[in-house]
């Protein structure tokens, strides 16, 4: 089926950012209306859209747009189209219902920035861009909306570059963004050299005739577009310096929409995973790695929302691992995806709360007691958290636990492997996660005089609150009847969760409710009942130290990549200058010397001139006796 109304979804937000931009100074007094009516707008048509397909038949859902005839270069004929269907109203509806959540945030939350404006066309570019990612009906026109949020991003994490880390965070996220990006671009290429074809029917279709050795080519490069842009490893060391945007950046782009896309390209791309073994597996561990990854890190970080951003990073990995587990996990990690934008978004903007209280101060160590204070921020917080440690009825609960289930029973000593590695990434986020909540709202205050804690404004809690009320209960309302699994049957391969059952549900969720409980009484008589110092003690184990630097992955980079990298172009500037300019300069040096060799023979003199006259005549005639002998 057609609709006419796709195209809006992206428009709106697009034409905001326009106009904000071009607008200038003139529009400061109700540019951030504008962005937030804009986002808004989309969100409406993303509801009409979604009542429309419950009204549809299940075969009868999925519709499409065509804008017009985009490339045309022999057999290489693209489209400009839009698809919408049962994965990706899922995330239309996140990404404008959050987004425009952010936006009613960002109003109290940047009132008294300067260029709120310019932030607000950021923010309606931003979410253009990630909408055309997900309505693209090819590969190719998801690759636009990739670029676009590519570049929305490096313009938010930048917003304040007038601070030079901020600047160079941002350049950080664009480079480690446009490497991740080159995979994309191959798998595309390989796509079609191999396929004929970039759309996702197309390569649907041929994917079933195509070679195991192609696919998994394909699958890999996907897979390494998905470990930049979702920060999993090992190209997630730019997402902890992300954090320099404003807060509302992080909900919007760190929480809720741009690091959960590579998780809706390996969905999108089932077809060729479950036809490349080899792929899927590789996506299954490096979501393993990355969970554990950057759990640890979060243990270290005293900086409220690096320690947020680590988390996102691992639950991210959580997800990764779902999809990685084929047809029997591809429902729960879009659930996963779907629980996490309500409480880590909530989350991000109750940091952003607490900063707003705090003089903008992100060292927990210099927070303390702000429950008293600030009980909303703390209440709505307080339900982020309990939905992502796994605590039931809350939604983590139910999408984490149906991961780690799944992960047990896909066989052997894989399904035993990353089942393990699952189970203690849960206890470690509930370690974490409580370090944080007793480090910011519990004990007794630690701040200075400087600060004086209060609870935000309406427009900053409200948005809050709506999201809490989403931690509490999508994971109820996704897995009621298997509703959001039967939702996506006929976008994704499905298989029964309990195939080769391993472990009951039940004893999946005893075993993780229990090394969450250790990891909550873990922190709470590591932090609760001891004094919390301001600095961070230097006098730690190595293990610490090396979690506090990110698991040396920014160490690991410098040496393997940055320094190689310099030396390489050192040699490559060696190698111009003496062979290639070299080249260059001894034919001018040939030539300037002949040149002035011959300039002797010009003398002026009759007699020199008749002498030469005389030996090129002898020559000639000599040249003509040896022709003719």
């Amino acid at each position: 089926m057609t609709s006419n109304y796709l195209v809006y979804l992206i428009a709106l937000p697009l034409l905001g950012s326009a106009l904000l931009l071009f607008a200038g100074r003139k529009a400061d007094k109700w540019g951030h209306l504008l962005g937030t009516a804009m986002s808004g707008g989309a969100f409406v048509i993303g509801l009409y859209e979604f009542s429309q397909m419950l009204g549809r038949s299940t075969e009868q859902r999925a519709v499409t747009q065509k804008l017009f005839s985009w490339i045309s270069v022999g057999s290489f004929q693209v489209d400009a189209g839009l698809m919408l269907d049962q994965l990706s109203i899922c995330f239309v509806l996140l990404i404008t219902g959050v987004g425009t959540l952010i936006h009613i945030y960002s109003i109290a939350y940047m009132s008294h920035d300067l260029d709120r404006r310019r932030f607000f066309a950021y923010l309606n570019l931003f979410i253009a861009a990630m909408l055309l990612l997900v309505l693209g009906d090819s590969y190719l026109n998801l690759y636009v909306g990739w670029e676009g949020v590519g570049l929305a991003s490096y313009l938010l994490i930048g917003f304040w570059n007038q601070k030079p880390t901020y600047a160079t965070a941002a350049k950080k996220a664009f480079v480690a963004n446009r490497v991740g990006d080159m995979g994309l671009s191959l798998a595309i290429m390989i796509a079609f050299a191999t396929l004929g074809t970039v759309s996702f029917a197309g390569v649907k279709e041929q994917a079933s005739q195509a070679s195991t050795g192609a696919l998994t080519a394909i699958g890999i490069m996907l897979l390494v577009a998905a470990t930049g842009k979702s920060a999993q490893f090992p190209l997630q060391a730019w997402l902890g310096d992300a954090m320099a945007g404003p807060t509302p950046v992080s909900a919007l782009i760190h929480a809720a929409t741009m690091v959960t896309a590579g998780v809706y390209l390996i969905t999108r791309s089932n077809f060729i995973f479950d036809a490349a073994p080899t792929a899927q597996l590789c996506v299954a561990i490096i979501g393993a790695i990355t969970l554990l990854f950057g759990a640890i890190i979060g243990t270290a970080k005293d900086d409220i929302k690096k320690a947020l951003a680590a988390s996102t990073m691992s639950q991210i990995g959580y997800m990764v691992l779902g999809a990685g587990l084929g047809p029997a996990g591809y429902a729960f990690a879009i659930m996963h995806l779907l629980t996490h934008g309500f409480f880590k978004a909530g989350m991000f903007l109750g940091a952003g709360s607490v900063m707003h209280g705090m003089d903008d101060e992100v060292n927990m160590r210099r927070y303390g007691g702000l429950s008293k204070f600030m009980p909303i921020t703390f209440a709505t917080f307080g339900l982020g958290y309990l939905a992502i440690i796994g605590v039931p009825p809350f939604a983590g609960f139910y999408s984490k636990d149906k991961i780690i289930e799944v992960a047990f029973n896909a066989g052997g000593i894989k399904g035993i492997t990353l089942g393990c590695a699952a189970l203690l990434g849960a206890a470690i986020t509930a370690f974490y996660m409580t370090r944080v909540v007793i480090l910011t709202f519990a004990g007794s205050k630690r701040w200075d005089d400087k600060a004086h804690p209060h609870e935000s404004p309406v427009l900053m809690w409200l948005p809050m609150a709506l999201l809490a009320i989403g931690s509490v209960a999508s994971g109820f309302i996704f897995t009621r009847g298997n509703s959001l699994k039967n939702w996506l049957a006929p976008v994704v391969e499905q298989s029964p969760v309990h195939e080769g059952e391993l472990l009951k549900p039940e004893v999946v969720s005893v075993l993780a409710l229990v090394l969450v409980l250790l990891g909550v009484g873990l922190a709470v008589v590591k932090y609760l009942r001891k004094e919390i110092p301001l600095v961070a003690p230097t006098n730690v184990s190595i293990f610490t130290r090396i979690a506090r630097r990110d698991l040396l992955q920014d160490d690991f980079n410098e040496a393997v990549f940055m320094k190689t990298g310099q030396k390489l172009t050192k040699a490559l500037v060696v190698t111009d200058k003496s062979i290639i300019d070299g080249a260059v300069r001894g034919v001018a040096k040939l030539v300037q010397g002949s040149g002035s060799a011959l300039r002797t023979t010009q003398t002026g003199f009759v007699r020199s001139y008749a002498m030469w006259i005389l030996i090129g005549a002898i020559g000639l005639v000599a040249a003509i006796w040896v022709v003719t002998l």
